[in-house]
């Protein structure tokens, strides 16, 4: 079983355009990603799969892997797939699709998600959560909550704070969603196939298509959490 990181990446961005190359002390932010999720003890191969011919260069020139994309592709997860099917993954290879914006992530996280694939064979899906205790990580929207079932099962991601706290009792656990994904090759493949979620448009989460459709994601918790850049001001911060 082979494990294949492939990070998505596009120049365009709504609220950030361009955010892939901003520099931070230096390096810009893919090649941080790109140099974070090397360090990864359990990843064999690392690739950024792009459309654009500007991250296609910064790539080439920390002598990185890259893979041109077709520019129709809808979503990060569209992006991966496509770069899973051109590298000719076998169909029980492992392909963790990290995105190009969260350029702090530590490699041990990505460790933890893999683990959770070697102790059970046959997984189709997994994903990261990180234990938060600050109200304003709890009530910020661009913070996905996630809550999960004894076996570690995702029972839904929202945007809300979830579980709501009826009657104020202490010590609720609130864990915020990292949106780092593994996958086996063959259902990587078959998520892009699955037809739209309601709960997937309502919550603007992609990852909702995969439980309204019946399937199952693992959840595995970690001790690193890993902050994203939104926008401008994220990246000052």
């Amino acid at each position: 079983m082979k494990v294949t990181a492939i990070i998505p990446s596009r120049f365009e961005s709504k609220r950030f355009p361009g955010k892939a190359l901003a520099d931070i002390h230096g390096k810009t932010m893919i090649q941080r990603v790109y140099e974070q999720v090397q360090k990864s003890s359990l990843i064999d191969t690392v690739y950024v799969a792009t459309d654009s011919d500007a991250i296609r260069t910064s790539i080439n020139e920390i002598a990185g892997n890259v893979i041109m994309t077709s520019e129709k592709c809808s979503s990060g997860t569209d992006r991966v797939a496509e770069a899973a099917r051109t590298i000719k993954l076998e169909k029980d290879d492992i392909v963790i699709n990290i995105q190009g914006d969260q350029p702090f992530l530590q490699p041990e996280c990505l460790n933890d998600l893999v683990q959770a694939f070697v102790e059970r064979p046959g997984l189709s899906m997994g994903t990261l959560a990180y234990g938060i205790k600050s109200d304003d990580e709890i009530n910020d929207p661009n913070n996905v909550k996630v809550v999960f079932d004894k076996n570690n099962l995702a029972i839904y991601f929202s945007r809300a704070k979830i579980p709501f706290n009826r009657d104020n009792t202490q010590n609720i656990l609130y864990y915020k969603h990292i949106g780092i994904y593994a996958y086996s090759n063959s259902f990587l493949q078959k998520f892009t196939t699955l037809p739209d979620s309601c709960l997937e448009h309502v919550e603007k989460l992609e990852q909702l298509r995969v439980i309204e459709g019946g399937h199952k994601i693992q959840v595995t918790v970690t001790d690193f959490d890993s902050h994203s850049i939104d926008d401008p001001a994220d990246l000052k911060k």
